[in-house]
């Protein structure tokens, strides 16, 4: 039911995204990257299957995979994958794999109607982010994580796979339920890209089957189709020897395979099968062409797609080919990335990818955003650069930094295997069954790829990339707003172009780098002034000599990752409105050049094969850093935080690219229903109000570089309010010299700001507003209501059950009981600063002639809330899926940066964390019922309704 991207363009081909639980499967570079051979490498071995997995195949074809593993501790990840998709379908059933998959959570022989998922939520599994599954053109996976510590639940777990695999009820009344779901899932999917890529479609798949076998279906099938079409659906293709089970996680993996065996060895194989075809895409051995329109797009999109056979990873030979691939990727991409960031960017971006695609094809693909009425421009400049590559290939530094980037990354996933997720290896294992792909152990992996890595060359890398870069079995693709149609080029143009581009006098590249260290002096080095255990979350703080906090947490939950976040109150709130635009750009414009010595460019090449990352930021109520590091670059990442408060810049080059594409991607946002609704949304709530409503072109003009070098300048000048939290795999004595070195050397003013309240607030009585925007017959709905808030732990607790438990009524009431969305749910953010404000909505899309009725349904089940409270059982569900995610959280180190800082912007009680559990267990019936009547006020909603042009209110 997810949809998942397809591609490393993925937005360039609309289609992925728009089609249903549909994507295209991605080429799994992170499985042809790593392998290991012990003595020595033999080019036509075969790579070998991961030592630590139980493979096994039933008698009846039925497969599996299952693998020990602790991280997360007592979780186990399960996955069943089939080798069924749309493809299969005939006329009558276009849709019916994807709705067969909609059905497996609407009835099974164990659990009956939505049993399934009232169970799974009982147990703590949430329906959405835990509990899913996709379908493809090729095949259907459902996953289904789930704790391991209760023996109930895990036999429950198998006997849900069981059930998916084969025991679907397929009731007609449950059947005809599903239809309007998935009709809302249809709709929400429709709009330009959809429109275009009808278009499109049999181009980029050269008129194939897959044309024509979208997932999502045909509105025609989907609303008529008689239920014994899925029934046989369901009956010939559903069955163990197209199908494979999936088990990752803290479990005994000889007594898993038992129960394996026990539940799927009773599965028939149908008497009248039919055999599972293969389909293809094949190579038409032309180029083809198109450029299609639509009012609602709103930038212009070229994409050239070069076909080839599809090369699969079995051998040592192929995994090594496919790590030239890999380099060939990183070095021209750093080429475009190195054009892009020019002062007048010839596209608004780009890039280059050669990877898999779909149908045995392989393909390299080029891409480019226009700027607005500049297409050839951009066009000749991709095609330049290939060209250029082409004529002088690359240079030995540009290879050396790609196989140095390839290296560090192996070296990270070998040192963190240990800690690797359940959920990181179904993929590989799922590729194996799949696609027949690599699946390898962590430790072979790591030994061939760094074995392999040293005998690339860079003539070998340069030769895959002229492979691939050929003039036949071409595509190129224009998608672009009706407004630019009469300025793009027909193909005769196109054709004289790459013509054009071959015969210029096209010059080597240069590759500029910087021998400068990154900070022109170095820092004068403090002290640390006093220590402070809080011993109940395992943390230290220590004040410097500047008056800098620092909060360290060590902790064991990765090998080698530490995390670093910085906060000082202030912001943009500080500044006029007249200096807002300038404010709210500087953090930007500082984070996207380079720092002290070193410009963007060299920075980002001085950086390759080092895993660390600092960024800076300012928003409305305060500024600072945020990053990560492994211990091998901290002096690294403590450079680049002295570098930014100390030696910031913002280069020519990069505030013009930044501006001009900000432009640029501005001049036809309003053809987008979308924008146009957001935009209205914001208007009413805050009038024009420049540090609310989206900034125009005129507004961007108000940027002055000088000045926000100046605000950022300010924002930093004083560190002595800045706070520190640092957590992750060091210890103490580690850290310590670097604190003392770079952070107590920061500069003190002893400042003492803090934010200004700028009383931009929403009024409490809610209005209705229709806006009327878009070609498609559907509409989308969002509730809000805003109002002062009580801020402490166990409101916020009591707000978070009214959350969870609203999202899961309103998804029972208007998905599965009045089949009028495909998604809903409520949300209620809070916030403490600059005073205690909270932010209520639900949000759903759906038909022009439901969406009133669905207002009331949704308002209805807020008012019984406000009645009666929560059931118990509903409240027991939030309660357990919260102890389950805690269990998670606590082993992360991003939860404790999130919660310790968290405590530091609200000044609350960073062990307030301890206590979680107590305050949960506080959560009652009455005091969720008391939240709603608080809260919820039907009164105050504010309505926003987007409709389609002409249609009328209800």
């Amino acid at each position: 039911m997810k949809i998942l991207k397809p591609l490393a363009l993925a937005f360039l081909l609309p289609f992925a995204t728009e089609m249903a639980s549909a994507y295209v499967p991605t080429h799994l570079h992170s499985e042809a990257k790593v392998v290991l051979m012990n003595d020595s490498l033999k080019w036509d071995a075969k790579l070998p299957f991961d030592k630590d997995v139980i493979k096994g195949k039933l008698a009846n074809g039925f497969q599996y995979y299952i693998r020990k593993n602790s991280e997360p501790e007592k979780r186990v990840t399960m996955f069943l994958a089939m080798k069924v998709g749309s493809i299969l379908e005939n006329e009558k059933e276009l849709g019916l794999a994807h709705f067969m998959e909609h059905m497996n959570f609407n009835g099974l022989k164990h659990f009956p109607k939505n049993e399934l998922i009232d169970y799974l939520q009982k147990a703590g599994v949430r329906f959405g982010s835990d509990l899913n599954a996709y379908t493809s053109f090729d095949e259907t996976v459902y996953q289904l994580p789930i704790p391991s510590d209760d023996p109930e639940l895990l036999k429950n777990g198998l006997q849900v796979m069981r059930d998916w695999a084969q025991d679907a009820m397929l009731e007609t009344d449950e059947i005809n339920k599903e239809r309007g779901v998935i009709m809302e899932e249809m709709r929400g999917g429709r709009g330009a890209m959809q429109r275009m890529r009808d278009q499109y479609f049999k181009v980029m798949l050269n008129g194939s089957r897959y044309a024509d076998r979208l997932p999502i279906g045909t509105e025609e099938v989907v609303t008529k189709f008689d239920p014994e079409v899925i029934r046989n659906f369901h009956a010939q293709w559903y069955r163990p020897d197209l199908q494979s089970l999936i088990i990752v996680g803290d479990i005994d993996p000889q007594q898993m395979e038992a129960e394996v065996k026990r539940l799927f060895s009773d599965m028939k194989v149908p008497k009248d099968l039919k055999p599972r075809t293969e389909y293809k895409v094949d190579l038409l051995n032309k180029n083809q062409f198109i450029k299609v329109t639509d009012p609602e797009m709103t930038y212009t999109v070229g994409q050239i797609m070069i076909k080839h056979p599809e090369e699969k990873v079995s051998t040592v030979k192929d995994y090594r080919r496919d790590l030239l691939k890999d380099v060939f990727n990183q070095m021209i991409n750093a080429r475009f990335s190195e054009l892009g960031q020019s002062a007048n960017p010839p596209f608004i971006q780009a890039g280059v990818d050669i990877s898999g695609f779909i149908g045995g094809i392989d393909n390299l693909g080029a891409f480019f955003i226009s700027k607005p009425g500049q297409f050839e421009d951009g066009f000749k400049a991709v095609v330049r650069e290939l060209d250029r590559f082409q004529k002088f290939g690359f240079t030995e530094t540009e290879f050396k930094r790609a196989i140095s980037s390839i290296a560090k990354s192996n070296e990270t996933s070998y040192t963190e295997r240990d800690k690797r997720k359940s959920e990181s290896y179904v993929n590989a294992y799922l590729n194996h069954f799949l696609k027949d792909g690599p699946a390898l152990s962590n430790e072979d992996r790591y030994e061939i790829t760094k074995q392999l890595l040293p005998t690339l060359t860079l003539k070998e890398v340069e030769n895959v990339g002229k492979e691939f870069y050929q003039d036949i079995n071409r595509d190129v693709i224009i998608l672009a707003p009706d407004a630019e149609k009469d300025k793009l080029p027909e193909e005769a143009a196109v054709n004289a172009w790459f013509t054009e581009i071959d015969k210029e006098d096209l010059k080597a590249y240069e590759d500029k780098v910087s021998d400068l260290p990154m900070l022109s002096k170095t820092p004068v080095k403090g002290s640390i002034k006093s220590e402070k255990s809080i011993d109940k979350i395992e943390t230290k703080e220590l004040i410097l000599s500047n008056g800098v906090k620092v909060l360290l947490k060590p902790t064991k939950f990765k090998n080698d990752q530490i995390m670093i976040s910085a906060y000082s109150p202030g912001g943009t709130s500080l500044y006029s409105d007249a200096d807002y635009m300038s404010a709210s750009f500087a953090g930007n414009l500082v984070n996207s050049s380079g720092i002290g010595q070193l410009n963007t460019v060299e920075l980002q090449k001085s950086l390759t094969g080092k895993e660390v990352n600092i960024s800076p930021y300012i928003t409305e109520r305060s500024e600072g850093l945020r990053g990560s590091t492994d211990k091998e670059s901290l002096k690294t990442a403590f450079e680049m935080i002295y570098g930014y408060f100390t030696e910031p810049r913002i280069e020519d080059d990069i505030f013009q690219s930044v501006i001009s594409k900000q432009k640029d991607m501005q001049a036809n946002r309003e053809n987008d229903p979308n924008f146009v609704y957001s935009d209205a949304i914001q208007r009413t709530l805050y009038g024009n109000s420049i540090r609310r409503v989206p900034y125009s072109i005129a507004d961007l003009d108000k940027v002055s570089k000088e000045r926000a070098l100046e605000i950022y300048k300010d924002r930093f000048a004083d560190a002595s309010d800045f706070t520190f939290v640092i957590v992750g795999s060091f210890t103490e004595d580690e850290i310590k010299p670097y604190l003392e070195e770079y952070l107590a050397a920061l500069p003190n003013k002893g400042r003492k700001e803090q934010a200004k309240d700028l009383n931009l607030y929403e009024k409490n009585k809610g209005v209705e507003k229709i806006v009327r925007k878009g070609k498609e017959a559907k509409a989308a709905v969002r509730m809000v209501i805003y109002g002062d808030y009580i801020y402490n732990d166990q409101e916020n607790m009591n707000a978070s059950a009214l959350e969870t438990i609203l999202t899961n009524k309103l998804i029972e009431r208007l998905r599965e009981d009045e089949s009028g969305v495909y998604g809903t749910g409520a949300r209620l953010s809070y916030s403490k600063s600059p005073k205690p404000r909270y932010t209520f909505m639900i949000g759903f899309g759906t038909s022009v002639d439901k969406y009133q009725s669905l207002i009331n349904s949704a308002i209805d089940e807020v008012k019984k809330i406000k009645q009666n409270g929560p059931s118990q059982t509903d409240l027991d569900k939030f309660k357990i899926e919260e102890k389950r995610q805690l269990e998670l959280n606590l082993r992360e180190n991003g939860f404790w940066t999130s919660e310790i800082m968290g405590s530091v912007q609200n000044e609350t009680d960073p062990t307030k964390v301890t206590k979680y559990l107590e305050d949960l267990d506080k959560v009652t019936i009455e005091s969720v019922k008391a939240a709603a009547n608080k809260y919820l006020k039907e009164e105050n909603f504010y309505k926003f309704i987007l409709l389609p042009d002409a249609a009328p209110a209800k």
